[in-house]
């Protein structure tokens, strides 16, 4: 508590949980060049080794079985143990496995190195950062998870095209294997400074949510959340109440179905802009723009779900990003149209973001968030597993995406439907569930 009243004083007063949104921010980072910059290191690797994409689709594919295993042990193991610990440990576990990547010379070894970054990512990155937000803001909440996905895409707005130019295998600048290295490298050595820097629960340190003094935790920003407030004061469901609503499954599910889109255009859009004509930097640049308009739309989707309802956010920014794909498939080698596919997929996957994890918050409280997250989490990763694999499988088929992305789309915009569905659950006390059970019967 000393520690953090010390920097409040010093930083004139700013709440540490904005500190935090920095922090995660930078934290978040650490993604981009696993799965933002996938697709740059598949072409890179596929020129090198000569692996189809199928292949290639299959190194995404064993992460989301590894992270449907351990998505409900992350989500324990931050409600049990903090997010401060599993962000040391997970960019310990992701540098060495860039270190170990940066050796690939067999498919094996790829698909290896490619699980243990990916676990080193999962246990320092979303899961736990998204549930430490949760934990420090509740009428900010949708805006400090907005501002932190924002300031990720920022550092991916540098990272992507220095990734591009670094390991074009047409140019040869540093090489996929040296680049690999030199990140984990990077990732070993801020695991110790960075993860000093959080903190896991307001309470733990004196201070409340959103900086409130004691008094004003008791207002609420809508008169639902005040009645879910005087049904339960503490407004939060365990894991088993979470899943007996079926706002549960909706949000799960239709995040999951929207989800599949972004990891399908991580793996496949560069390639499938090489196939075009584009070069691996130029390709870059498209990434870049979709990362950058993202990035503000991430904030604007924060601002907007402090305003209108959650789930109607998400079904109009799910929508867009629906849309966005439909574009690139109708005109994949005009480039005016493919950068208005990364306008719109940036304002789409940029929106949703901030809202998808938010409204989880706001439906089932901060006590079990990081058991209920993590639960949510089974159903995105059994239908990551076979998606971006189905997509590699089309191409190597027929030749092209087409097929592929359509049905694709069609499934980002019926998750889309889903979300709209999903409407907050109230939670009962023992009393009311009891009076309801004696007049059902």
């Amino acid at each position: 508590m000393t520690y953090i009243t010390h920097l409040s004083h010093r930083a004139r007063g700013v709440f540490y949980g904005w500190w935090l949104v920095g922090i995660s921010s930078f934290i978040r980072t650490s993604s981009v060049p696993l799965f933002h910059a996938m697709g740059l290191w598949f072409v890179a690797l596929e020129a090198q080794f000569g692996w189809n994409r199928t292949q290639l689709s299959l190194a995404f594919a064993f992460t989301r079985v590894e992270s449907g295993l351990l998505g409900p042990v992350e989500g324990y193991l931050t409600d049990r143990i903090g997010t401060r610990r599993l962000v040391f440990i997970g960019l310990l576990v992701m540098g060495a496995g860039f270190l170990l990547f940066g050796q690939v010379n067999h498919l094996w070894v790829f698909y290896v190195a490619f699980l243990v970054m990916a676990l080193g990512q999962g246990l320092s990155g979303w899961l736990p950062i998204t549930t430490m937000l949760n934990n420090w803001f509740i009428r900010r909440r949708s805006s400090a998870m907005g501002w932190s996905n924002s300031g990720s895409r920022l550092g991916g707005l540098l990272l992507i095209p220095l990734l591009a130019w670094a390991i074009d295998p047409d140019y040869g600048h540093l090489g996929w294997a040296l680049t690999a290295s030199i990140l984990g490298i990077f990732f070993l050595v801020i695991a110790l400074p960075i993860s000093r820097l959080i903190r896991n629960r307001p309470e733990d340190y004196g201070l409340h949510p959103d900086g409130d003094t004691p008094d004003s935790t008791l207002v609420v920003a809508d008169e639902t959340e005040q009645t879910s407030r005087q049904r339960n004061p503490n407004g939060d469901f365990t894991l088993a109440q979470a899943m007996r609503t079926k706002a549960f499954w909706y949000i799960s599910v239709g995040h999951s179905l929207t989800a599949v889109v972004i990891v399908s255009m991580m793996t496949h859009l560069a390639p499938l802009l090489t196939d075009e004509g584009f070069s691996l930097q130029s390709a870059g640049w498209v990434v870049t723009v979709y990362t950058a308009v993202s990035m503000v739309f991430q904030v604007i989707g924060g601002y907007a779900g402090e305003r209108i309802p959650k789930n109607v956010g998400m079904f109009v920014f799910s929508s867009i990003q629906a849309g966005a794909v439909l574009v690139l498939v109708a005109f994949p080698s005009n480039v005016e149209m493919v950068y208005l596919f990364a306008v719109l997929f940036g304002i789409g996957f940029g929106g949703t973001s901030p809202l998808a994890t938010s409204i989880r918050g706001d439906y089932f409280g901060r006590a079990n968030f990081g058991k209920i997250l993590g639960i949510s989490s089974v159903p995105m990763n059994i239908l990551l597993f076979g998606a971006s694999p189905f997509a590699g499988y089309m191409y190597d088929l027929q030749g092209d995406y087409n097929l592929a992305f359509e049905i694709l789309a069609a499934l980002n915009f019926f998750g889309a439907l889903l979300l709209l569905m999903a409407k907050k659950p109230m939670l009962r006390t023992a009393a009311e569930r009891t009076k309801v059970t004696r007049q059902d019967s």
